[in-house]
């Protein structure tokens, strides 16, 4: 563990050690991972559509069947 040496010397360190560790994913890097998804939405728009469509005309044809 930890001890507290000569004036705190060693707690000043943790403290700064995990102000300096920021684990986890931040609002930066969601929003770039945002901007990313919406790009490749938008590049590939006509491909996604055409695909949906053909799903949902499957789904359509075969549940008639039924």
């Amino acid at each position: 563990m930890y001890t507290l040496g000569k004036g705190g010397e060693n707690m000043r360190k943790i403290l700064r050690r995990l102000r300096m560790n920021e684990e986890g994913i931040g609002t930066v890097e969601i929003i770039l991972i945002l901007v990313v998804l919406i790009g490749l939405v938008i590049i590939f728009k006509s491909q996604l559509t055409g695909l949906v469509n053909s799903i949902f005309s499957k789904i359509v044809s075969q549940s008639n069947g039924i």
